[in-house]
């Protein structure tokens, strides 16, 4: 899904020590990285022009209410140009 929302994103994950570290970057510089000791709530950092913890944070509290992610279900419009949209309810990316 969140690829939907930021396509080209790349994600890494290990666990080491104890600790689970997260990694997400994006083409436009974006970034984030959480990092969790144990069971303790990750800390999370974050820079670039999109807030790419934030955008995941957002679809998973989306699907936690919904019980679903918003792509199952959506309408596709696809333009001339070749320009393609999902859209259902507030939702809707452009591809």
């Amino acid at each position: 899904m969140l690829d939907l929302v930021a396509p080209g994103t790349e994600h890494h994950y290990e666990e080491r020590d104890g600790r689970r570290i997260a990694v997400m970057a994006h083409p436009d510089g974006s970034w984030a990285r959480a990092v969790s000791n144990g069971g303790d709530p990750a800390a999370v950092d974050q820079g670039g022009p999109r807030r790419l913890w934030d955008t995941l944070d957002e679809l998973r509290a989306y699907w936690l209410t919904e019980g679903e992610l918003p792509v199952r279900g959506a309408r596709v419009v696809i333009k001339p140009d070749g320009t393609t949209i999902l859209a259902r309810g507030t939702w809707h990316v452009k591809l």
